[in-house]
Parts: structure tokens; C-alpha cells; sequence
């Protein structure tokens, strides 16, 4: 007797035992969205993103998307791949073999669209790679023939697009339930045309920058739904993931205004998800799916006003079915000391807790509007504490405008008087990690016209660091000064840098986000070869400049960013959305903050 298993007739399953971590392209989900045939299908979309499986599943947005999509329409096939290790890289193309999607098994140059997450600028060598393991042209005027898919991205990345302008033939500027409705269906009735007569009939859809058609001096306006799109269910994979659980969006945006947050100005305004709406879809997850933790994620979840009242909802079934609650920022103050003390009580058990002063001193927390001064962090710390937590972890930023060696030397001093205070309260096992990241300057930010520093300086200034620590008990880490410097990079770059980023990939540039696959030499060299100056991006750029982003209308203003950049320097606050309205341009009036009723 013998079996035939559909996944044997996958041509790459025959590679798995020569590759790293074969369970990354070997499928073989729980939960799947039920599919429509792949012959009887509308619309064919493989939703790519560039990095491994293990880290694409635990990115929310992600799957957020493909249950949106089947929401839209029922006769549309969504499939998802993801960036290969180089390792079954090499394979694929030593066996001329093509990217496939993870759950059909199809060649991705089969779809309709590929729509790529841009997550961060290190994974943008990983989308050329993606590309050409498609079967396709890397530059968008090469891929001009009938029924070859669209090459479309949406994310953070979208804000910034010049960078990638040669390769993608649609950005979606904004958030996916404003934009992919409009898009997918004008894509849907102008199948089997020419390339440029389908780009038509998106040209007027707000929201798409189309960079085969763009006319200058026309402005792209960032499209933001009134209504947040709460899936009900998750794909669960067979194989450990970077967070693995089952995760809720509690709310889009964030009204504090940090002066270094990209997310927190383009995402604007705060949009509340209902708690009732929230609950009965946390407890549908956790039913079909099986997860034994759940996330409850926003830029800060808990200035959720409704939190109270969700735990409360949840706390009998998942306390009988011994599931862990988490919540991935905490703010310092007494409410997070109370939360943090609740979720205790849910998931039994203490273990560390984390917290982002970003700046060591009261001044510097100033400038970059963080909101929060010495008595909050004290008294917060000092309720942390007292009530049982022995293991803190603290984010600090270094390099920040207007930095001193005395906000570099508080960040040390602040890990030594945590934990005094830690052994003060009886905590006599205490013992606190910091974690130091370079500052970078982002675009649609009061910050963006800012200095980076360079690699020396970030490199001395964190072996600075590592050198005032002394204590056994506390542990400074910082981050690798030549990733964040390529960061700086990308993260403000124009048209030009599309060569550069094409010539690091032929020379191989992957997984810069990794450390073991980065390279900045390759990336220096890369720089030479296009006769480009790396510093030149990552200089103070003046204000009157016209930046390569402007025409990107994110909804704040560059009014605005230019007067909370002048209030930086002068040590004022902004105060949240919550209290009054900063003017930032978009005219929410606060209407969206409204009390949540008790359950």
C-alpha cells in the first residue's frame, strides 16, 4: 500500500532536509480562512513579507490583513510568503525553482497582486530577493507584460517611498481597511490589460502613490479608517514563533506626541475599538485557536480607557483555562502599577517588567516630550517594588538632539538608584537590564530634519556606558551602532538610494536586521559603486528644505512638527491629545477619547 501526501508533490520538499529550519517552508497551519477554489477565484492575492516565517506570523498586521480581505470579499484568494533563508535561496535557485506561497503552493508570478508589509529598512534587500525569486524584474518599467502581478507595499516604509520607488508599482499610503477596498476592486475589473492601463484605473484612488505615473507636484494624502477592522480568528502555526500568542489591536494611534515617534504622529488620531466588540473577539481567538497567551497591542495599551473593563470581561475564562495576559508597554505611572498588579493576579506569576524613560534626565525627557518626570518614575518604580516585581527592564535612547554627557551619565545612574531602591524595599535578588538604542531620525516627525550620529559616536558613547556599570546585578546592552547608522539611512533616503539598495543586494545584502547576515562594508561599498555619500543622510537638514517625503500628506502638518521641533529646543511641553488639542492638523477634536461603559 503506499500514501501520496499533497506536500510531497511540492517541488521544494525534497530541499527541506538540506536547509536550516525547514519548518519555515513547510506549511501545515491549524486554523486556516476558509479558501475559495484557486480556478474560481476573483482576485488572487499573496500577501509577502520580507523576513523569515517566524518572525512575518508574529507581526500582527499581517494576519490582520488576510482576514480583512476575506471580510471584503468571499470569491478572493489570499496566500502569504515569506523572505527565505539563504540557504534554501541558493537551493531554489541551483534547483530553477520559484518563491512559492505557503499554503497553495503557487508560484508567486501566479497572483494577481503581491503585496509586500514594509516593516523596517533593514528587510528592504529581502523584498528584491523576494521579487526576483518570483520569476520577475526587479525595476517596475521591466515588468510591463500582460497578467504579471502587481507589486504593491503598504506599512511604515509607505511613508517614505522614494527608497523603493524603482521596484514597487503601488504604495498604499495608509492604513489597509481605508485603502485596499477601493484598490483591490478597481484591480479586480481591469484584469488581463496592459500594465499601464491597470495603473490607470487606480490613479485617482486616495491613498496610492503609483511612481510609473506620478505627476510632480501633486500631494499624496494618508488614508485612516474611522473604524478598525477586529478579526475573529488566527492562523496558528505548527512551529514556535517570535510571539507566539494570540494578539487584539485595543486602538490605532497615539495622542502623547513623543518628538522621536513616527508611529505616534502618522497614525493619528487615537481610534478606540469597542470593548464589547474587543471581548467577544478575544474570546472567539482564544477558542479556535488554542493559543495559551494573548497580547492586547497598541502603541500604548494601556491608555486603552476601556481596560478595566476588558479585564474584567476576560478574567474568569482565561484564569480558568490558565492563560497568560500580556501587555507589551507599560507607561511609569501609578495606573500601570495598579495594571501590572491585576495581570499578576491573572497569569499567577511575576516576571519581569519593562518600562521606556528614553532619557536619563529630567531635561532631556523634556525635549523629546516623553511626559513623565522624576516623582513618576520614583513613585512608580517604588510601587513596582513593593509589590513583589525583582527583575526591571529600562529603554534609554542615546544620541538624541541636544544631548549631554550629563543625560548620558544619568542613564547608568538611574540603573544604580533602581536598584537601591529595589534592595530598600527587601528585593534583595533585584536586578535591572538596560537597553540603549541609537537615536533615529524619522521622517513625518519634529525630529526629522535632525543629525544622526555617526557610528564612532554611538560606538563610544555605548562603550561609555557599558564601562560605568559595575554591579553583577545590572546589565547595560546597547544596540550595534552600524545597523543603526544603515537605519538612519534608509529611513530618510530618496530616489537616488534604489541603486544602492539594488547593488547591496546583488553583492549580497540579506537579512540586514540580522546579525550574523549584516554587513556594513557591503553596504559602504555599495555606496561607492553608485558614487553616493552615506553622511550625506544622516546630516541636520535645514528647515526650509524640501525633503524627499513632503509629498507624502500624513495628516499632521509640517507646521506643526516644525513647532514642536522649536518647542524641543526649548525644553516645553505638548501636553496628550486628552488634554487639549495641540493642533497638529487633522480635526479630530478629541471626539474619539469617550468613556467606555462598564460591562
Amino acid at each position: 500500500m503506499s500514501f501520496e501526501f499533497e506536500e510531497f508533490k511540492n517541488p521544494e520538499w525534497k530541499l527541506l532536509t538540506q536547509v536550516a529550519r525547514p519548518s519555515r517552508y513547510a506549511g501545515c497551519e491549524f486554523n486556516p480562512y476558509e479558501k475559495i477554489d484557486w480556478d474560481k477565484a476573483n482576485l488572487k492575492i499573496c500577501l509577502a513579507f520580507p523576513d523569515v516565517y517566524e518572525t512575518g506570523m508574529s507581526y500582527y498586521g499581517f494576519q490582520l490583513i488576510e482576514g480583512f480581505i476575506y471580510s471584503l470579499n468571499k470569491n478572493y484568494l489570499v496566500d502569504r510568503a515569506y523572505s527565505v533563508w539563504p540557504d534554501m535561496e541558493n537551493k531554489l535557485r541551483e534547483n530553477n525553482l520559484l518563491l512559492r506561497s505557503i499554503e497553495n503552493k503557487k508560484n508567486l508570478n501566479e497572483f494577481d497582486i503581491i503585496g509586500f508589509t514594509l516593516p523596517h529598512e533593514s528587510s528592504y534587500t529581502n523584498i528584491l530577493s523576494m521579487i526576483e525569486l518570483s520569476g520577475l524584474a526587479l525595476k517596475n518599467i521591466d515588468r510591463q507584460k500582460k497578467n504579471m502581478p502587481l507589486i504593491i507595499a503598504g506599512g511604515y516604509g509607505a511613508y517614505v517611498p522614494e527608497i523603493l520607488a524603482d521596484f514597487i508599482d503601488i504604495f498604499c499610503v495608509g492604513e489597509a481597511e481605508a485603502v485596499l477596498p477601493e484598490l483591490l476592486n478597481a484591480v479586480e475589473n481591469s484584469k488581463g490589460l496592459e500594465k499601464n492601463l491597470i495603473l490607470k484605473h487606480c490613479e485617482n484612488i486616495p491613498g496610492l502613490y503609483i511612481p510609473e505615473i506620478f505627476k510632480s507636484g501633486h500631494v499624496v494624502k494618508r488614508q485612516y479608517a474611522q473604524k478598525n477592522f477586529i478579526p475573529e480568528s488566527m492562523i496558528v502555526p505548527s512551529v514556535n514563533i517570535v510571539h507566539d500568542r494570540a494578539a487584539v489591536e485595543l486602538f490605532k494611534g497615539c495622542g502623547r506626541g513623543c518628538r522621536f515617534c513616527q508611529a505616534g504622529m502618522v497614525n493619528r488620531p487615537v481610534r478606540e475599538n469597542d470593548v464589547n466588540e474587543i471581548s467577544e473577539a478575544i474570546l472567539k481567538i482564544l477558542r479556535s485557536t488554542g493559543y495559551e497567551e494573548l497580547g492586547l497591542l497598541s502603541l500604548a495599551s494601556c491608555d486603552y480607557s476601556g481596560i478595566d473593563f476588558l479585564i474584567d470581561a476576560l478574567f474568569d475564562e482565561m484564569k480558568a483555562r490558565k492563560l497568560k495576559l500580556s501587555l507589551p508597554s507599560l507607561r511609569m505611572d501609578g495606573f500601570s502599577v495598579g495594571l501590572a498588579d491585576r495581570l499578576v493576579k491573572l497569569n499567577s506569576r511575576r516576571g519581569g517588567i519593562t518600562f521606556a524613560p528614553e532619557a536619563g534626565t529630567q531635561r532631556l525627557r523634556d525635549v523629546i516630550n516623553k511626559g513623565i518626570d522624576e516623582n513618576t518614575i520614583k513613585s512608580c518604580l517604588t510601587g513596582i517594588f513593593s509589590k513583589g516585581w525583582e527583575h526591571v527592564k529600562l529603554y534609554f535612547m542615546m544620541g538624541l538632539p541636544t544631548e549631554t554627557d550629563d543625560d548620558l551619565n544619568a542613564i547608568p545612574e538611574i540603573a544604580y538608584e533602581t536598584l537601591k531602591l529595589a534592595r530598600s524595599l527587601g528585593r534583595k535578588r533585584a536586578s535591572v537590564t538596560v537597553s540603549v538604542s541609537g537615536f533615529v531620525p524619522k521622517a513625518h516627525t519634529p525630529f526629522q530634519w535632525e543629525r544622526q550620529n555617526n557610528i564612532n559616536e554611538l560606538r563610544e558613547k555605548g562603550r561609555y556606558l557599558k564601562s560605568r556599570v559595575r554591579d553583577k546585578n545590572i546589565t547595560l546592552n546597547y544596540h550595534e551602532p552600524e545597523l543603526t547608522f544603515l537605519e538612519g539611512v534608509l529611513s530618510r533616503g530618496d530616489r537616488k538610494l534604489c541603486k544602492v539598495i539594488e547593488r547591496a543586494y546583488k553583492t549580497g545584502a540579506r537579512f540586514d536586521s540580522w546579525s550574523e547576515c549584516f554587513d556594513l562594508q557591503n553596504w559602504l561599498n555599495a555606496f561607492e559603486f553608485c558614487g553616493l555619500d552615506p553622511d550625506f543622510y544622516t546630516r541636520e537638514r535645514s528647515e526650509d528644505e524640501i525633503l524627499p517625503w513632503d509629498f507624502i500628506d500624513v495628516g499632521v502638518t509640517k507646521n506643526f512638527l516644525l513647532r514642536e521641533r522649536h518647542k524641543a529646543y526649548s525644553g516645553i511641553l505638548t501636553a496628550d491629545c486628552k488634554s487639549g488639542c495641540g493642533v497638529c492638523g487633522l480635526e479630530c477634536k478629541n471626539k474619539n477619547f469617550r468613556q467606555v461603559e462598564k460591562l
